[in-house]
């Protein structure tokens, strides 16, 4: 979608839209003699200018004029960057397949500041981003007609913010919905890593991938048996933003990369299986962003890392109650096949730790189901360490959307995870199972370090639209690191 800045309505044909801040409605002066039609059409379709309300009508036609869509648009009593990106959001989800081809949101008379009318435009960009490569047999209803955005009447700088600020954020949220949308034939651990060094062409970003001999000379035996039953080669994605103080060490932005996920030899039910190919949305919400930190030339110093597998079942696979020994040299009795993105991370914490010496770390997976049970699609869980790290986070999440809810963890636990012949095994109990999971990487994190844990499960992909995104691929967290790097590290 084209984005466009102007002073002034073009002439032609688009649809107009109109921020409404509840019901006094007064920035519809403009529309002249035709605002008294308007208003009795919001009217009757009840609309009262709530946040992401909607009323639809036409205006024109008389004296020569155009006819053309009009949306009200509700942004509730708020004019903050949520409001304006529900607003952006809800004007292109509601003209996206409407065969219009122009939208123009009009914001002279709004109360949106230069950040909060920039955040306008990447809620209507997220919104309008949609994933068609493999439909070909799409009716002409339901193909996208949107093909630019334009905003008149923004506050004196909104460009230079969305230049600045916001334009390298949604190219990393597109990313990221991209790699988690496609499917695991055409996603898988090499094909991952071949995405991200185009994507990170041009932006100073230096992307490294360890193969499977790299990891078995370093060690990564829990790594490396999620592995065991695939075909595929495994890798260790590494990428560097070096925006910082030259030496200073690095934040770490770790993800969980399995491409698809059966479950292996603990096999998981056929039915809704083929939604595991999403089971690499932390690795997905990593590199998005760190393209978006590297587009925008974050001041930081900052490494993505990204563990790639895939968990097949096969003669090679891991089995239940084999013992396996990680890069630190945890002996892990593998309990569950199934509970393999945690086998994965612990291998990442330690590389992060021990080979690049970083000492603050957050790693984002869709690690339980247990999860989702807890909370939902609303929040992603997070567990940690630190205090002062996990606060800094939830604050991001706020501000960004990506909503995150602080669990527990403790000795009471970790105890549950105690094996009764290795150091280590890989699940607990049914109860409390997001739980005993995080408390799994937790005894992966070094004496005097900063670790913090996001659940995803419940949260990076949706089965119905949401304010800023369609169906399917949400791009969960790419805002959320963006933010918090530029909160803490910068």
């Amino acid at each position: 979608m084209q984005i466009r800045f102007a002073d002034q309505l073009p002439t032609g044909a688009y649809a107009l839209a109109i921020p409404v801040a509840g019901p006094e409605r007064g920035n519809l002066a403009s529309l002249g003699e035709g605002r008294a039609a308007v208003e009795a059409a919001a009217r009757g379709q009840r609309f009262e200018g709530e946040a992401g309300a909607v009323a639809e009508t036409w205006i024109g036609g008389t004296g020569g004029s155009q006819v053309r869509r009009l949306l009200l648009i509700g942004t509730g009593k708020a004019s903050d960057g949520p409001a304006a990106e529900k607003l952006g959001g809800a004007a292109v989800g509601r003209l996206l397949t409407s065969g219009e081809k122009t939208l123009v949101i009009d914001l002279n008379g709004s109360r949106f500041d230069a950040d909060a009318a920039a955040r306008l435009v990447l809620g209507a960009a997220a919104r309008g981003w949609r994933y068609d490569r493999y439909r070909t047999r799409l009716k002409d209803k339901q193909k996208v007609s949107l093909e630019e955005l334009m905003i008149v009447g923004a506050p004196a700088g909104t460009q230079d913010r969305w230049n600045s600020r916001y334009a390298a954020v949604l190219e990393g949220l597109k990313f990221t919905r991209e790699l988690v949308t496609e499917p695991a034939n055409i996603i898988y651990a090499e094909t991952f890593v071949e995405r991200v060094k185009k994507a990170a062409e041009g932006t100073g970003l230096v992307v490294e991938a360890l193969g499977q001999a790299e990891m078995e000379k370093l060690g990564m035996g829990s790594l490396l048996c999620v592995n065991q039953g695939t075909i595929r080669e495994p890798r260790l994605l590494v990428m560097r933003w070096n925006g910082g103080a030259e030496g200073e060490t690095p934040v770490a932005l770790i993800g969980k990369g399995v491409t698809f996920d059966t479950g292996g030899i603990s096999i998981k039910p056929a039915a809704g299986m083929e939604s595991m190919k999403w089971d690499m949305g932390g690795a997905g919400a990593v590199a998005g962003a760190m393209i978006a930190i590297a587009g925008r030339k974050a001041k930081a110093n900052i490494v993505g890392l990204c563990g790639l597998v895939e968990n097949m079942p096969s003669g090679a696979a891991t089995r239940p109650g084999d013992v396996v020994t990680s890069m630190n040299g945890q002996t892990i009795e593998v309990i569950n096949t199934d509970a393999e993105g945690r086998l994965v991370l612990a291998d990442v914490l330690t590389y992060a730790q021990r080979e690049l010496g970083v000492k603050k770390m957050v790693d984002l997976a869709t690690l339980t189901g247990a999860m989702l049970v807890s909370l939902g699609h609303e929040y992603a869980g997070i567990f940690s360490n630190a205090d002062g790290l996990a606060g800094e986070l939830v604050a991001a999440g706020q501000e960004t959307g990506d909503k995150l809810w602080r669990m527990p963890l403790g000795e009471a636990y970790d105890r549950l995870i105690d094996s009764p012949i290795a150091d280590i095994k890989n699940v607990g109990p049914r109860e409390g199972g997001s739980i005993t999971a995080a408390q799994f990487l937790q005894r992966f994190v070094e004496e005097g370090n900063e670790w913090a844990h996001l659940d995803i499960a419940g949260t990076v992909w949706s089965d119905k639209p949401g304010a800023t995104h369609d169906k399917g691929a949400t791009g969960f967290g790419v805002r959320l690191l963006d933010r918090w790097v530029e909160m803490v590290a910068e």
